[in-house]
């Protein structure tokens, strides 16, 4: 089956079996190893990303279901010039992050929760953040680093629009 799927901007066209799950298209077609697979059943949040403006834990999509859709994982947050997205620049200030492994979808998972609510709480950060597990840090940093993002302004809940390159 020809899917055509924008990842961070660039339009890709691909095969992909029926049955293959987004992502391990992303990582095995096209080489975005941020998206970490730690469950294939929704339970780590590890391979969250976000799919037309709404997160979604990749390893429970077909990459089929997204055909046409834009997405966006970690790989596609920092500016062209580098600069971090202020998620990530938050996550790095507050050190909201260990080994790295759930890092990925931590951070995607924390710009949805700020695109639903600018201004968390330290529970309605928890309560977004619910379906995504960190067995490192203790939580206590990353919701800081939520926090310390929201400061950034409506940015923050926001992936990156870039031009999409044929």
């Amino acid at each position: 089956m020809k899917v055509s799927i924008t990842v961070n901007g660039q339009e890709r066209t691909d095969d992909v079996e029926p049955r293959m799950l987004l992502a391990h298209w992303l990582r095995d077609a096209c080489g975005l190893t941020a998206t970490n697979i730690g469950c294939d059943s929704t339970s780590c949040g590890a391979c969250t990303v976000v799919v037309d403006g709404l997160t979604v834990k990749s390893c429970t999509v077909l990459a089929a279901q997204t055909d046409g859709a834009q997405v966006t994982t970690l790989e596609g947050l920092a500016g062209p010039d580098g600069e971090l997205h202020p998620v990530q620049a938050a996550f790095r200030a507050e050190h909201g992050l260990q080994c790295g492994f759930c890092t990925p979808g931590m951070v995607l998972a924390a710009i949805g929760v700020l695109a639903d609510n600018p201004d968390p709480s330290d529970r309605e950060v928890r309560e977004g953040l619910e379906g995504n597990l960190c067995r490192c840090t203790g939580y206590h940093n990353i919701v800081r680093a939520v926090q310390a993002a929201a400061q950034a302004g409506p940015a923050a809940g926001q992936v990156p629009q870039a031009q999409v390159q044929r």
